[in-house]
């Protein structure tokens, strides 16, 4: 997907359907649960429980980039969601390798394995990078967006501590060279020790991270595509010196609320120049597949450095 198209839906729509329910204390779900759990509107329970040891071994801008394929057919119809399981495409996400407890200093680190079982070295460059990886709690708290490095032999590894305890979902997304199509798979991995659930109970489209205020305007809808516009502030003033990152101006990731369902969206718009800046606003093109809420996270860049904001929608209609 080249830069100029004009963006729909990042990574081939929907990925990595994942509970956000958590249970008793000593449970472990395994991976093979994860195409039949179903979406819910929200995430139910807040009491304090244990959570057992790891399940594996162990950024305005104009125009836009182009819709991935089997994100949505002509129409808006939704598509069969992709990244629902560990496999897709004759592709599998190896076991994820964490650390076992919170406070840990580890790696995170799997390989993506043919269906020879080899693993898989040929990637495309997708909006700067050849894999994003994203890591989650299932109740959407602890979020993380970052970018592994590749070895020879193909495994992807990066240093790794986990601040909360809890069921995390981890998302590989990536073109691979030999197909150049989308693929997006993922794992449960979950990290001993007591958490409580903090799953989101009100709607909200402000949010304060390092001193910089984002704030998301528009309405997201599951029936048709709509503009969601982020304005970013610091002290009350307009921020114009966003600096492009992965590509853009800002980067949107939206997770549907109950199962982590996948949308990973870019700014409408040409890709920047280096050490051009932008904003206050940036102007996202999205839809959702299904009626409920949404978390949505904002990385964009200032001053070299990347900030996330949170926000939490519900489609235009749902209660």
């Amino acid at each position: 997907m080249n830069a100029p198209q004009r963006l729909g839906l990042y990574g081939g729509g929907l990925a990595a359907v994942f509970v956000a329910a958590f249970a008793v204390a000593g449970a472990v779900v395994p991976e093979s649960t994860v195409a039949a759990w179903s979406a819910t509107a929200g995430v139910e329970g807040s009491d304090d429980m244990e959570m057992a040891g790891d399940e594996t071994s162990g950024d305005a801008a104009d125009g836009g980039h182009g819709q991935d394929a089997g994100a949505h057919e002509a129409g808006g119809a939704p598509t069969q969601v992709r990244g629902l399981s560990l496999e897709q495409d004759g592709l599998l996400l190896s076991p994820v390798t964490v650390p076992d407890e919170t406070g840990e200093q580890g790696t995170l680190s799997f390989s993506v394995l043919d269906a020879d079982g080899a693993a898989v070295t040929g990637f495309e460059t997708e909006h700067d990078k050849e894999l994003h990886l994203i890591v989650v709690r299932s109740d959407g708290e602890e979020f993380r967006h970052v970018h592994p490095t590749m070895s020879a032999d193909g495994v992807w590894s990066i240093p790794w501590t986990w601040a909360e305890a809890g069921s995390y979902r981890v998302l590989a997304d990536f073109v691979p060279e030999a197909t150049g199509e989308n693929v997006t798979l993922g794992r449960a991995v979950d990290v001993a020790g007591r958490v409580t659930p903090r799953p989101p109970t009100a709607v909200s489209a402000s949010d304060t991270t390092g001193g910089y205020t984002a704030t998301l305007a528009g309405e997201l809808s599951a029936t048709a595509e709509s503009t969601l516009t982020a304005t970013v502030t610091k002290d009350g003033e307009p921020v114009t010196d966003l600096e492009p990152y992965l590509g853009a101006y800002g980067h949107l990731v939206a997770l549907r609320a109950g199962d982590l369902a996948y949308l990973h969206v870019h700014p409408e718009g040409d890709e920047p120049e280096p050490g051009s800046v932008s904003g206050p606003d940036v102007a996202f093109l999205t839809q959702a597949p299904t009626p409920g809420r949404y978390l949505l996270y904002l990385d964009f860049k200032v001053d070299g450095d990347v900030h996330t904001a949170r926000f939490v929608l519900d489609t235009h209609g749902s209660h």
